[in-house]
């Protein structure tokens, strides 16, 4: 089993920044993908970015160039740095681990933490 806990979330006007941190904990050589979805009010939860351990990314339009995933090794912990934030970023935030051969698979999940830009 992996555990994962997510930290960083918090209200922050448009046009600022907010990191997200991911400590991973448990049974990690089982995983090399790590990531990050997110989840609005009545919409589908949807991907962020993802990496895996060999540096690989996966990552929305609506995130390039704001968004920015990376990952500390000796700490077992996972970044999501967010800049140029947009209303439209308000969400849930959920850090994922899994795998990727010749797809992306998350399965396990943290509890969330909630984003809010306001306009």
């Amino acid at each position: 089993q992996v555990q994962l806990v997510e930290s960083g979330g918090g209200l922050v006007q448009a046009g600022g920044s907010l990191r997200l941190s991911c400590a991973v904990s448990g049974s990690i050589f089982s995983i090399n993908a790590m990531g990050w979805y997110r989840q609005a009010p009545g919409k589908q939860r949807e991907l962020v970015l993802a990496i895996t351990t060999d540096g690989r990314t996966n990552y929305p339009n609506s995130v390039k160039g704001r968004f920015t995933i990376s990952r500390d090794n000796a700490k077992n912990t996972v970044y999501l740095q967010m800049d140029s934030l947009k209303p439209e970023d308000t969400a849930v935030y959920y850090c994922a681990a899994g795998q990727y051969g010749s797809s992306w698979y998350f399965n396990y999940w943290g509890q969330g933490t909630q984003v809010t830009v306001s306009s």
